[in-house]
């Protein structure tokens, strides 16, 4: 296929090639996103090409075994086959979920387990295209010494096990005291520079941008059009793995915006090509304590604001100062979107509540689930309605926080869902009587 790509301004439409190493327009300073020339593309029917990729799920054809690659066709085709990384990323698990969401008033509930892949996060289906983009690069003689990106713990793990793969150095920065200690062992262990700062997330993402101002270290992060080529899929696999049949809303944590972006991106390539005739809406959540978005949206868009984003368990959407805002806001608008906030004890306690039916659930993905719940509430979305939350990111990420809520040991938290562990004498008689107490639970 001689599909044609390239890189464009959001704002004023400047276009680049991809062999240009550019995130930003150099007239306006809008960002860049790759864009597609669908008329190759619409030389399969939509029908085709929902009967190609369903032939390549869980197949053994390189590349075709990731996610990601199995639509290599509508994410870079530019990358020949040689120099693409992948670590398995994609296919996660789509769950049903109707125990966890009787109790949030969201009888079809489903889950997205983004969490369930190579470094336990949806970061992996951005940084498998971007680090290909980058050794394709490299194969053509374009001068890039390293990778870097700021991270708030997630982003830090894909880069430093994706660039391991393709053995290209990377540099990653992170706001030192501010990871979980899972989140900054992943990419010490991968072999990546790790610096930590006295800074938040923002001021490495201010810093990382002028050590990438050289063109020899490439920058990583999702300010870099290429990462949400590769995230975009996540939006195209839930339709796939529910039929071909569109949810009525997917949910997603928002902290930097490339993700509800990409999301975005997905699910309209999806409907150009013919294989969906409607959209869901999306939601936006956002922790109460870093909501620059959910502000910006209470105005209708019109004021926005960055804020310094406050300590919050959700750590990875610990961002104020949102670098994909303006694609954010492009996105929402077409998808009719809704922007939520869920405060450090809703995010917690719903979180224990996906734990309570095995899922086992990041922080962030705690966000979205009470930001489902409270539009469920407030009629929102209506109790006929299938709703996909996506969980960023696995809970064993988190540990630290998962045993705090369960000593009550977090700070504006009251855990309703606490299950301490019961310490007991080593005697059969007081065992069993701890037993049958907690059978006999519930019961009149």
């Amino acid at each position: 296929m001689t599909d044609k790509a390239w890189l464009q301004c959001i704002r004023c439409g400047k276009r680049y090639p991809l062999s240009e190493v550019v995130y930003r327009c150099d007239d306006c300073g809008g960002l860049v996103d790759v864009e597609h020339d669908l008329a190759p593309l619409r030389q399969r029917t939509g029908a085709e090409w929902r009967e190609l990729f369903d032939s390549r799920v869980h197949g053994a054809r390189w590349p075709y075994a990731s996610g990601v690659w199995g639509k290599w066709e509508w994410v870079a085709p530019h990358i020949s086959l040689e120099n693409i990384v992948s670590l398995g990323e994609g296919y996660t698990p789509l769950l049903h979920a109707p125990r966890l969401g009787a109790r949030l008033g969201i009888p079809d509930l489903w889950i997205k387990q983004c969490g369930i892949s190579q470094t336990g996060s949806f970061k992996d289906l951005g940084m498998t295209v971007l680090i290909s983009h980058v050794k394709q690069l490299i194969s053509q003689g374009v001068p890039i010494r390293a990778v870097a990106c700021a991270s708030s713990g997630d982003t830090s793990a894909a880069l430093a096990a994706y660039s391991a793969a393709a053995g290209i150095p990377a540099i990653v920065f992170l706001p030192r005291g501010k990871v979980s200690t899972a989140q900054l062992a992943q990419p010490i262990a991968h072999g990546a520079l790790v610096l930590a700062l006295d800074t938040d997330f923002d001021g490495c993402m201010r810093i990382v941008q002028e050590i990438t101002a050289d063109p020899e270290i490439y920058l990583a992060n999702s300010m870099n059009p290429l990462r949400i080529e590769g995230q975009k899929t996540v939006g195209i696999e839930i339709v796939q793995q529910l039929g071909w049949e569109v949810p009525d809303w997917i949910v997603i944590p928002a902290g930097n915006l490339g993700n509800i972006s990409a999301l975005g991106r997905g699910l309209l390539m999806m409907r150009d090509l013919g294989l969906i005739d409607r959209l869901p809406r999306l939601v936006a959540a956002q922790a109460e304590r870093a909501n620059p978005l959910y502000l910006s949206y209470r105005t209708g868009f019109k004021d926005h604001r960055s804020v310094t984003a406050r300590p919050t368990l959700a750590s990875a959407i610990r961002i104020g100062d949102p670098v994909s805002y303006e694609r954010a806001v492009k996105t929402l608008t077409a998808f009719d979107g809704v922007v939520e906030q869920a405060s450090e004890d809703e995010l917690a306690n719903a979180a224990a509540l996906a734990d309570q039916v095995g899922l086992y659930t990041c922080p962030q993905t705690g966000a979205a689930l009470a930001a489902a719940a409270k539009l469920a509430a407030d009629g929102t979305i209506r109790p006929d309605q299938r709703v996909v939350v996506i969980a960023t990111a696995h809970g064993l990420k988190f540990t630290d926080l998962k045993v705090g809520y369960h000593r009550n040991a977090l700070e504006d938290v009251v855990p309703r869902h606490s299950n301490p562990p019961a310490d007991l004498p080593a005697d059969v008689a007081a065992v069993w009587e701890r037993i049958e107490r907690e059978l006999n639970k519930g019961k009149s």
